[in-house]
């Protein structure tokens, strides 16, 4: 077993989401959004300043799923979660998202986060 520490998987992204998919239920009646959120920034590497475009597959279940569903899209957000491989099969990234804070439309945004 891994010490704590050595597991650490903490994300915060904000960006613009550009894409999500109907709002769906798994058998057990929980509901699950997916989308895809778009993020672009300033940052220093190396000392230099460099440009850094990224889009990333988001996944939410329960609470932050409906949340999800009610980002306009376009909108900007910023997401809170952890990062998983999308299947057995794909070891693409996905963020599973707990928190959700609208960025837009709200001076001081708004944050709402998954219980549990």
């Amino acid at each position: 077993m891994f010490a704590r520490e050595l597991r650490l998987n903490c994300i915060e992204l904000s960006g613009q989401l550009v894409e999500r998919k109907a709002l769906r239920y798994t058998p057990a009646g929980v509901p699950v959004s997916e989308g895809r959120l778009q993020h672009s920034s300033s940052q220093i590497e190396g000392g230099a300043e460099r440009l850094v475009e990224v889009e990333i597959a988001v996944l939410a279940l329960g609470e932050s799923a409906r949340w999800l569903q009610a980002a306009p899209l376009g909108g900007a957000v910023k997401l809170t979660g952890f990062l998983a491989a999308r299947s057995r099969n794909s070891k693409a990234p996905v963020l599973h998202v707990n928190s959700i804070e609208f960025l837009e439309g709200n001076e001081n945004g708004s944050i709402l986060q998954e219980e549990g």
